[in-house]
This record gives C-alpha cells, structure tokens and sequence, in this order.
C-alpha cells in the first residue's frame, strides 16, 4: 500500500485497523565512478516496497537526504543527526494522530544510525506508538561495502543507472587484521577519502545482476520474518 498514491478516504480505512506504517530513509552522496549519488536511496526505497507488498504495510515516501558529512570532499548532501532525528520523531508524531500506532523505519545509509537509534525510546515517553528501527544491511549474511560488490550488484538488479565500464576495485578489508579493520572503520566515519581514494570500500568489478537478486531475497525475507516478530511480540 503505497501512501502517496491513496486517497484520504483510503488511509482513514487504513487507521481503523492495525495498520503498520514503513519509513525508508536514504542519502544523497557519491558512489564511486560507477554508481549514482541516489544508490542508498534507491537500494532502500526498493527493499521498503517489496516488505511493505509481502507484508501489507503502508509504504511512505522515502526520506532521500541523511547524515553523509564523512563523504567530503566527495559530493553530499547532508543534514544534521539532530535535524534528521527530529523530522522521523514529527512523522512518528503526525502518524500517531492518525491513529497508525506502529511504525517501522528502515535505513538505507551507515551514516544515518546515530541519528536514528534513540528515536524509539525518545517516542515511547510521549505516546502509546511503537516504533523500530532497521538498517537494511543486518539482514543479509555478506559484509556491507559501500559502492562493492554488494550495493552494485544490488543497484545492477533493480536499476539502470549502473555504469559498470567505470567500475573501479577500492579499498578491500577482507583479508585485514580485525584490530586494522576497526581502526579504518573509525576513521571513514570522519573522512571516507582518508581510506579510499576513490570513494568505494570493497570490489565492484565482479558485482552481477543475479547476485544482487539473491541478496535482495535475502534480506527482504529476514526483515520480513523480523519485522512480524517484533509487530506480534512473538518469539
């Protein structure tokens, strides 16, 4: 049920009952040479559809802009946690007049997870809502890259924007020490280009449409099966 697409005598059906409502939230930022600024957008717009079909929850519109400072001097378009954090509490807050009780959020940018993970304790002390908090990338067994083989192979299956003919190898941390891995970590969350030249963290150049098929199976199925346990309170 895709919100922007319904008529208000729709949604005031939809708030009689025990309607579960999904936020996508993107970010606007490089890529790489190969991908497009709109790739955790688009990644996680497409995810937020395909859970919200299989599960007939009501799909809003995705937030594109999120908190992708650490990509300068690589193109961003950036707000704040504190500015990103208010504007998902009012969208809870406005859902909750309606009468839509449960909300869940899913992210679609590693930079965006500060912002977001107070915001259910934060709603749970001024209404009755329940919101939860999902990053996308939890839910598939392969290490999360940024413009590697997974978001391109992802991108290659559900987009045509791939330029894979400018598909560069970046930095690999497969085979790095963990105490190495951690401290390169910490330090591409302040500045992406300390670490990797091009702007990628992992290999795209091996990525393939049928591979980001079978990860997006992956995930859009667990974050189903997760999203139902916490809804019901089961397990």
């Amino acid at each position: 049920m895709i919100a922007r697409d319904l008529t208000n005598t729709d949604i005031i059906k939809l708030t009689k009952k025990d309607t579960v409502a999904i936020i996508p939230v993107g970010s606007i930022e490089q890529h790489g040479p190969h991908l497009p600024i709109s790739t955790d957008t688009d990644i996680v717009s497409h995810i937020a559809r395909q859970v919200a079909e299989r599960n007939e929850f009501l799909l809003l519109p995705t937030i594109e802009y999120g908190v992708s400072y650490e990509h300068r001097p690589f193109f961003n378009m950036s707000v704040s946690s504190r500015i990103l954090e208010r504007i998902l509490i009012e969208l809870c807050n406005s859902l909750s007049e309606n009468n839509i009780r449960k909300v869940i959020i899913l992210n679609g940018h590693h930079g965006n997870q500060n912002a977001l993970k107070k915001i259910p304790e934060k709603i749970s002390k001024t209404t009755r809502q329940r919101v939860f908090v999902y990053s996308y990338w939890r839910f598939m067994k392969r290490k999360f890259d940024h413009a590697g083989f997974v978001e391109t192979s992802i991108m290659l299956a559900i987009s045509n924007k791939v330029s894979m003919h400018k598909a560069e190898k970046g930095l690999v941390p497969e085979n790095m020490p963990v105490s190495d891995l951690k401290r390169i970590s910490k330090k591409a969350n302040k500045s992406f280009i300390s670490v990797t030249k091009n702007g990628v963290w992992g290999d795209p150049t091996t990525a393939t449409a049928r591979a980001g098929k079978t990860i997006l199976k992956e995930i859009i199925s667990n974050l189903s099966k997760e999203s139902q346990t916490c809804l019901t309170g089961a397990g």
